[in-house]
């Protein structure tokens, strides 16, 4: 069986990914500059060799603060969908193990949940707690939660009427043994493609808090925090506001086809 080589989408999806990975880790390999560096000789200068993303009203260049920012804005996409799922690991684990009227209480309470919003529903957080870095990703993962929590039981029913777990459980395996070796393995690995996923909507999810005034604020390099300073100069210097949506978008595609070829490999449910 020959294998199919990556597609040119894929491959650079991937590239942008290391891009933003090693931006995220060690900035200081993609720029010599710092995100703080003031130069008020070089404001609101236009993208050019020197400034490849041009300068913003304090004279600092936005390709580094961009490159900076990419560990808080990928930091809460991870928080985020890493809270989302393990509010759905409880949620619908506990509904498809336990049945009856708890799975009929825990799926109400999701379908009512999953009526509104999830924006609506980190809007919700965020005016109760007050915006700050944890907030955004509590208020995001809350906002996730209950449609992986929808996915997680629906894993959990469709793998329990497998057949290696009946043989599982005709062997003697206590009915722990069971959920940890067997149940909780099979239903999970799906959805690590789906959680994949999940973080590029979160990144988009966290910059659009951060743009309305709700997320991380501007000092910060967060990229929706940029997006939000850069608006006060949108029309007389447009590279503020749209190269930073670009990487945006650039970074959630490029998770988003990393997320879907992965999904293919491990046979996972789609979304």
């Amino acid at each position: 069986m020959t294998r199919r080589l990556p597609s040119a989408g894929t491959l650079v999806a991937l590239l942008v990914v290391v891009l933003i990975a090693i931006a995220a880790l060690t900035p200081g390999l993609l720029t010599g500059r710092g995100p703080t560096e003031i130069d008020l000789h070089a404001t609101l200068l236009a993208p050019s060799w020197a400034h490849p993303f041009g300068t913003d009203d304090a004279g600092r260049d936005l390709l580094t603060r961009v490159i900076y920012g990419a560990r808080q804005s990928m930091g809460i996409g991870l928080g985020a969908t890493g809270v989302a799922f393990a509010i759905a690991l409880v949620l619908g684990f506990t509904a498809g193990l336990a049945g009856g009227v708890v799975d009929t209480a825990i799926t109400r309470v999701l379908e009512v949940a999953f009526a509104f919003p999830a924006l609506l529903l980190a809007l919700l957080v965020i005016s109760v707690r007050g915006p700050s870095v944890a907030t955004v990703i509590a208020a995001v993962g809350i906002g996730s939660a209950p449609g992986y929590a929808r996915m997680v039981r629906g894993q959990v029913l469709a793998v329990r009427q497998a057949g290696y777990i009946e043989a599982a459980a005709a062997l003697g395996h206590s009915r722990l043994a069971v959920v940890r070796r067997h149940l909780f393995p099979n239903a999970v690995r799906p959805l690590v493609a789906v959680a994949t996923l999940g973080i590029g909507q979160s990144v988009v999810w966290a910059s659009g808090l951060s743009f309305l005034g709700l997320g991380v604020a501007p000092p910060d390099s967060e990229w929706g925090a940029l997006l939000d300073a850069g608006r006060l100069h949108i029309t007389t210097s447009w590279w503020l506001e749209i190269l930073p949506g670009v990487v945006i978008v650039l970074v959630a595609l490029a998770v988003t086809t990393l997320g879907r070829n992965l999904q293919h490999l491990l046979g996972g449910a789609a979304r």
